[in-house]
């Protein structure tokens, strides 16, 4: 481009050669700023980040655990590399012998724990915790597909145990112990197992000699059950309330019960609910009974001195459809005592209060039951001397015979009286007994007792109980 300049003096006029042609290139536009940093920042930052987040997650380099290197690997990758390294260890049986890998023995550890553990303490961002070592886990083997495992390859080296039983016989569950066989060590291959692979080992080396195995089933676990089953014996019954009305026999509780041990040695028993139903169809005319009043003897206080008879309670057996399925699952938890449910009617009691009478006067024992007179003979009491002292009294210590000793208050004189029978203290020293040293009853004729015919005085000793009434007038 061109263009004409005018030049001009200081007073501003045009100067001689006052015009100028001028030419120019067009401006250039301004440079742009360079941005290179980002070609090289960006993947250096991603670099980083990627750094940062591997750090993060991973384990740091160097570190191993149960005897794995692990360093640089997820937890979870850990993991799978322990169980991995321990699944490939091969166990010898013996110098030259078979040989059987640790998959085959089911072994396993806590792995991921283990692995848990080196990550927790050795991440890789802590560059002070690289190339540390975390110990070995626990093995533990699969004990059905170790025994399994080593029998195929050691057949000879075992014997299968004999395990505890219980039966029935003669009324009582009773015991077979077990016996041991024999077998290669589990605990031997696992503890083998643990040291190769905290070493880092490829192969373990198991003595093979063979040692006891016990039987599962246990000679005490057998004795445990034996008492159960044997208290269940003692027990068993259809009750009503406290009162066990129907009994069930030994051999018949036995036939319902199938005992058997499971894999793990636990033994547990089932009961035949349809056997049970042949006894439950025979309840009603065993359960089913009308009320009978009771008979007892008391004193004039209504102390209750005896029972002439028991009797018993009305009841009527209800609902049975569901008592053999019921009790059948009851007896397979121990408890061998059924509730019937019954419909119960409480039995009457009748109280008879007896009472020996003696009227001094007529000389004559009177016995009444609730007032009245049920039979009455001829007695001899005591001397004008030596009388019977009146009172109300009531019988205490008895015997059926015995020598008596005493001095006659009337005489003074000591006797001695051999033998005398059917003896029923109700004074201090005064009793009713027989005499047979004289036949004047209706007389006075002791020296303080009340004496009979001994045929009399013995019915009297089992007409009146210990502590009934005795009352002496005039």
């Amino acid at each position: 481009m061109s263009e004409t300049i005018t030049r001009q003096d200081a007073d501003g006029t045009p100067a001689s050669g006052g015009h100028v042609d001028v030419r120019w290139a067009p401006a250039e536009p301004a440079p742009k700023p360079r941005r290179l940093w980002l070609k090289i920042g960006l993947p250096v930052a991603a670099v980083v980040a990627a750094a940062t987040v591997c750090s993060l997650v991973l384990i740091a380099p160097g570190t191993t655990a149960a005897g794995v290197p692990v360093g640089g690997q997820t937890a979870g990758a850990a993991a799978d590399s322990i169980s991995s390294r321990l699944g490939s260890i091969e166990v010898s049986l013996g110098d030259g012998g078979p040989t059987v890998s640790a998959a085959d023995l089911g072994a396993s550890v806590d792995a991921s724990a283990v692995a848990d553990a080196a990550f927790a303490g050795s991440p890789m961002w802590n560059v002070t915790a690289w190339f540390a070592e975390y110990g070995t886990p626990e093995v533990t083997l699969d004990a059905d597909r170790a025994a399994s495992a080593l029998r195929a390859a050691l057949p000879d080296a075992y014997t299968d145990p004999t395990p505890a039983a219980v039966s029935f016989q003669d009324g009582a569950y009773t015991v077979t112990p077990a016996g041991d066989g024999t077998g290669v060590s589990i605990d031997a291959v696992r503890a083998a197992l643990e040291t190769a692979l905290a070493d880092g080992a490829s192969t373990a080396s198991v003595d093979p000699t063979p040692e006891p195995v016990a039987s599962a089933v246990t000679t005490a676990e057998a004795e445990a059950t034996a008492t159960t089953l044997n208290d269940m014996i003692a027990e068993a019954g259809f009750y009503v309330g406290d009162d066990r009305a129907v009994p069930v026999a030994p051999e018949t509780l036995a036939s319902w019960l199938q005992v058997s041990a499971d894999e793990s040695g636990t033994f547990g028993y089932t009961a035949d609910a349809a056997a049970i139903q042949a006894a439950v169809d025979t309840l009603p005319t065993k359960v089913n009974q009308d009320p009978e009043s009771a008979n007892v003897l008391t004193s004039e206080a209504g102390t209750v001195l005896s029972t002439v008879v028991a009797g018993q309670d009305g009841r009527v057996l209800g609902e049975t459809s569901g008592i053999a399925r019921d009790f059948a699952d009851q007896l397979a938890t121990g408890d061998a005592s059924y509730d019937l449910p019954v419909d119960v009617t409480p039995r009457d009691t009748v109280s008879t209060v007896r009472l020996a009478e003696v009227d001094l006067g007529e000389q004559r024992l009177y016995l009444k039951e609730n007032g009245k007179v049920v039979d009455t003979w001829l007695i001899s009491s005591g001397r004008d001397g030596a009388v019977t002292y009146t009172g109300h009294y009531s019988i205490g210590w008895r015997t059926p015979l015995q020598d008596m000793k005493g001095t006659s208050r009337d005489t003074g004189n000591k006797y001695t009286q051999p033998d005398v029978p059917w003896v029923m203290y109700f004074n201090g020293n005064q009793a009713f007994h027989g005499a047979y040293w004289h036949n004047n009853f209706g007389n006075q004729m002791s020296a303080g007792c009340v004496n009979m015919p001994p045929a009399l005085a013995k019915k009297l000793y089992d007409w009146m109980p210990d502590g009934g009434d005795v009352w002496i007038h005039s």
